[in-house]
């Protein structure tokens, strides 16, 4: 081979392996191409896994850096995960960040709203914990079970409980008929909603979508405090379907995925845990409360009114 044929086959390779390194070096997780081929290779996602990425915005975390949120979806399956990434882009960050001078699930607890929504315990207790539930969900039917025989019997100031509604209606078909009815419930006598709550749980396997109105108004039949006309007419009316999507909608925004999901003070727990977890937990949770006082519904930052002939609290339904 000649020596001009050797000098250009040199130069050719240079300007190759310099073009490839200037492409590797533009590579940015500000562009969103690149960083859905990144994000797919890194987490194995193939092409039955849809990827949607946000635009970029400022860390509210992290000065000086940007967020990324990246959604995966499978059918009626998502998961959001969030990414802080340099200001150049050059560099992703997968993780939590945490501020110790604030509650370490400060986001969560920020996102989770309680007012107007069926509880148990005692008002300002030092332990909130909220549960999302999906009243045709078998493992929300167990996870039901133990909080009822043994949250409010152990912990009888020290902990409030929340039921909130997240019918998974892609695979529940009567789930948010059934939440719905239950919150029609609750607006008819606040107390009658754990009746309410622990009688759909038993009725499982008896229920469908074409009897669960009648089987609900046989059982408003048998209950005393329950407005039976009142019940079917909020029932016929659809009259509770927003505050079920805002509750869903809520879920959503604080991505959970499954039902049953518990937060304790804002900490998010695995999927239907047992009795000795959730105690584990809560005591935790009770020592911490007791020098950090920054959960709860007596964590120091109600802004009361001073005027001591105003009526005071409800007071706390327990059966």
């Amino acid at each position: 081979m000649s020596r001009s044929r050797l000098l250009s086959l040199a130069a050719a390779l240079a300007l190759t392996l310099s073009v490839s390194a200037q492409d590797t070096a533009k590579r940015s997780a500000f562009d969103k191409a690149w960083l859905e081929t990144y994000v797919r290779h890194l987490w194995v996602l193939d092409a039955e896994f849809k990827v949607a990425i946000s635009d970029p915005k400022p860390s509210a975390d992290l000065p000086g850096f940007k967020e990324i949120t990246v959604k995966i979806s499978q059918g009626p399956a998502s998961q959001s995960i969030d990414l802080v990434v340099s200001n150049d882009g050059s560099k992703i960050v997968e993780g939590s960040v945490y501020a110790p001078a604030a509650n370490p699930y400060k986001k969560n607890l920020d996102k989770l709203k309680t007012q107007f929504q069926p509880s148990l315990g005692t008002p300002g207790a030092p332990v909130v914990l909220i549960e999302f539930s999906d009243m045709e969900c078998p493992h929300c039917k167990e996870e039901a079970k133990i909080l009822r025989e043994n949250l409010i019997q152990n912990y009888p100031t020290q902990v409030r409980l929340y039921f909130k509604d997240f019918p998974l209606t892609s695979i529940h078909p009567w789930a948010k008929a059934a939440a719905m009815a239950g919150r029609c419930v609750f607006h008819n006598n606040p107390s009658s909603f754990w009746d309410y709550h622990d009688w759909i749980f038993a009725q499982q396997d008896a229920v469908t979508p074409e009897n669960l109105r009648d089987k609900v108004m046989e059982w408003a039949k048998g209950q005393k405090d329950v407005d039976s006309l009142q019940l079917g007419r909020c029932i016929d009316d659809k009259a509770t379907a927003k505050e079920v999507d805002d509750n869903a909608a809520e879920a959503v925004a604080l991505q959970v995925d499954g039902t049953p999901t518990l937060f304790i003070n804002g900490r998010r727990l695995p999927a239907s845990p047992d009795w000795p977890t959730l105690k584990r937990v809560i005591d935790n949770e009770i020592k911490y409360q007791e020098i950090a006082k920054d959960a709860g519904e007596d964590c120091g930052c109600e802004i009361k009114l001073d005027a001591p002939g105003l009526p005071s609290k409800a007071s706390p339904i327990k059966k």
